[in-house]
């Protein structure tokens, strides 16, 4: 609430359930966007649907054929961003770059009219050495430019979603616009 009463009106959650928990002491704050920033279970794809103003983490085209269906139902476009996993990290979701799976997201946003491709996400393997984090924020823009170049039918390229609150400046260098700063503001999550 002190986050929304400074002026923040676009909020992240990690978690489904957790967020539901909190939904109705939140749907009197006018202006106030909620996105699913967190990995996405596809049997969840139909409740985040509801919930969230915006899915920031797709990442498969399972994942889309779900929350395309969900959408129909709620007579809704939801916004989406393509999380890509530049680093290759089999802890981490997301996408490669220039795979398979990244090339039937793309060419499915012409035939899923109720999801709204508005442009990529990812998570750089961390590093204390913010330099180090610079080469997967850059090759995330060039990414972007790539397919955007493409025009392809349903895919827009406006957002880049990346740096966090440890690395948001860098980000920001390399052509971020949306950074995910929600420990910078809100402090450390606490451990179940």
């Amino acid at each position: 609430m002190a986050a929304y009463d400074a002026g923040l009106r676009l909020f992240g959650e990690n978690r489904v359930q957790e967020f539901a928990g909190k939904v109705d002491a939140m749907r009197h704050l006018s202006g106030a966007e909620w996105h699913m920033i967190g990995h996405l279970q596809s049997n969840k794809a139909s409740k985040a649907a509801e919930l969230f103003s915006g899915i920031d983490s797709l990442d498969s085209l399972h994942l889309a054929e779900k929350l395309n269906g969900a959408g129909a139902k709620l007579n809704r476009r939801l916004p989406v961003l393509i999380e890509i996993n530049l680093g290759g990290e089999s802890a981490k979701t997301g996408v490669a770059p220039g795979s398979p799976e990244l090339e039937s997201l793309l060419q499915a946003g012409s035939r899923m009219p109720h999801l709204e491709i508005r442009g990529l996400m990812t998570i750089p393997p961390f590093t204390e050495d913010l330099q180090q984090a610079r080469p997967y924020f850059r090759r995330l823009r060039e990414l972007r430019d790539e397919i955007a170049a493409r025009q392809l039918s349903g895919v827009g390229m406006q957002v880049l979603s990346m740096g966090m609150s440890h690395d948001f400046e860098v980000a920001i260098e390399e052509g971020s616009t949306c950074v995910r700063v929600g420990t910078a503001i809100f402090g450390e999550r606490s451990k179940p």
